[in-house]
Formats: structure tokens, C-alpha cells, sequence
């Protein structure tokens, strides 16, 4: 098994310093919010899923869809530089997770359009 893209966000104040000073896109599936960090730091991703998803096995299971839809868009991307906190909805675990990966792809090339992450 490869190595995740991606570093753990650590600690409950690098969820609220993305969710105060971030870029937030809600969709149907998932709130993402976007911290630009030091370009050339590691990308840093944060999952959450509170208990309006759903019981703990309903929580755990979007958690895990989450973590699969990042480390697949982040692996073929040349981020650097960014905490990215992902925030479970309801929907995160009925929806089709090619769905879930268009969004997702829309929020990157948004954030990080490919001129400006070649130039990082």
C-alpha cells in the first residue's frame, strides 16, 4: 500500500484556524474548507463527521469515503502548501462517489487551478 498524499491535521485549532481564515464550497456530499499554508508544506487534511451524519458506524463509514476521495484527487495533483479540512453530511455516504469526486475535482481546480499549482 502507497503512502496517503497527505499529513493528518493534528489538532482542533488547525480545524478552527481553517474554518475561520479558510475557503469554504458546500456541496451535496461534503463541506470542504481550504487553508493555504507555506507553499512547499505538506498538504495537511482534517476529516469530521458529527453526529447528524449518523450513528457511529454511519460516521466512520463517511470518514472513510472522505479519506479514499482525497488520497485518490490528491495523489495526481501537485499541491504543496495547504490544510484541507473534510466535513461529513448526510449525504456524504448515500452518494455516488463518482459524484462525490466531481465535486471534489470542481473545489481543487477552484482553489488551486493548474497554472498556479505548476508554478508553486
Amino acid at each position: 500500500m502507497r503512502a496517503a498524499p497527505f499529513q493528518s491535521l493534528p489538532q482542533r485549532a488547525d480545524f478552527l484556524r481553517a474554518a475561520a481564515h479558510g475557503r469554504k464550497a458546500a456541496r451535496e456530499g461534503f463541506v470542504v474548507q481550504i487553508l493555504l499554508t507555506m507553499p512547499g508544506a505538506p498538504v495537511r487534511l482534517g476529516l469530521t463527521a458529527s453526529r447528524k451524519v449518523g450513528n457511529a458506524v454511519i460516521r466512520n463509514r463517511a470518514r472513510r469515503r472522505l479519506r479514499a476521495l482525497a488520497r485518490e484527487e490528491l495523489r495526481h495533483r501537485s499541491v504543496s502548501g495547504a490544510d484541507i479540512v473534510l466535513i461529513a453530511r448526510k449525504g456524504t455516504v448515500i452518494a455516488e462517489f463518482s459524484s462525490l469526486r466531481a465535486d471534489f475535482r470542481a473545489v481543487l481546480d477552484a482553489a488551486f487551478p493548474p497554472a498556479a499549482a505548476d508554478a508553486r
